[in-house]
């Protein structure tokens, strides 16, 4: 008889997800000082790597060793999926709310689905189907469309969050032709280091060195790297190898929760009560495109978008 996933296995898992809902605490000091979202995933992307590699080099350096055909993957999860999701998560946030960047990033779900079936051949279900019309709903009622048909949020913001979501998605259609064949460190440094080297290349970061005078700025970074990233990578993935992928998706939850509550408590958002139904249609449309009966037990840091999103 298999054995069942103790306490512990739950709370790593949950941690994992609370370590990702806390990321709109750790970027709001960073837009106080002047960044721009493109810079904050500069900084996020940048002191990911440098974490990651030192980590790799010091105890896993024998898993560094890869193919260079396989860049093009990691290279297309980096800059593709990386950088312009967490730009337009972040943009979102900065422009909005915390509640609607993080609701939005999740109908990553259905993206993932669409995709799948068009590179990958995986049967649209009903199920999908009826997944795909409750976040529809639940949209609607989060960004104002429902249910007094006036529309809350202006377009452009409505439009980086949707894209947000896609290019999240992106990240499972890169990942997933390399999961067999490298760990899940291995997927998320070099994924990390396209998108740093994309990220300096771009952004304005370099021309912003001396805000890292401020302690502050420091602070928020390394949280921002060590516990919305590193942390979360790790502690999730570890709990997500000892369970179902519908338990490990319902678990994943716990991350917008905690980032609405996070809003509203620390950062001064208010929740209309059709918007709090609206979050949970969302939600509730992510758990319905988990696919139950599969086990994630190689669940790896790359892979746990597709299996966390897929089906």
């Amino acid at each position: 008889m298999e054995k069942r996933p103790g306490l512990r296995v739950y709370l790593t898992t949950i941690l994992g997800a609370v370590c990702w809902g806390l990321i709109g605490l750790f970027i709001t000091p960073l837009y106080a000082h002047g960044f721009t979202a493109w810079d904050v995933v500069a900084i996020r992307a940048i002191f990911t790597f440098v974490f990651l590699i030192l980590l790799m080099a010091v105890f896993y350096r024998d898993q560094l060793r890869t193919r260079l055909k396989d860049h093009i993957f990691f290279a297309g999860a980096g800059i593709f999926s990386i950088a312009f999701f967490n730009f337009f998560y972040f943009e979102v946030f900065s422009q909005s709310s915390l509640a609607l960047a993080v609701t939005l990033l999740y109908t990553g779900p259905l993206f993932v689905t669409i995709l799948s079936r068009l590179f990958f051949k995986e049967p649209l279900t009903i199920r999908k189907g009826l997944a795909l019309a409750v976040a529809i709903i639940g949209c609607a009622f989060v960004v104002g469309l429902l249910p007094f048909g006036q529309e809350g949020i202006p377009m452009k913001t409505l439009l980086m969050g949707i894209l947000s979501g896609f290019c999240y998605a992106l990240y499972s259609i890169f990942s997933k032709p390399v999961t067999k064949r490298y760990s899940g460190l291995t997927i998320t440094t070099y994924t990390f280091l396209y998108t740093s080297i994309f990220m300096l290349l771009t952004s304005d970061i370099i021309r912003k060195a001396d805000q890292f005078q401020h302690v502050d700025v420091w602070g928020s970074a390394l949280l921002l790297a060590l516990v919305g990233t590193v942390a979360a990578f790790v502690l999730y993935t570890s709990g997500l190898k000892h369970l179902e992928a519908s338990k490990a998706s319902i678990l994943a939850t716990i991350e917008p929760l905690i980032a609405v509550l996070s809003g509203v408590l620390f950062l001064g958002e208010h929740l209309r009560g059709w918007q709090v139904l609206g979050i949970g249609l969302v939600l509730y449309s992510a758990i319905l495109v988990a696919e139950k009966r599969s086990k994630a037990k190689s669940l790896t840091p790359a892979a746990l978008t597709y299996k966390k999103y897929s089906n």
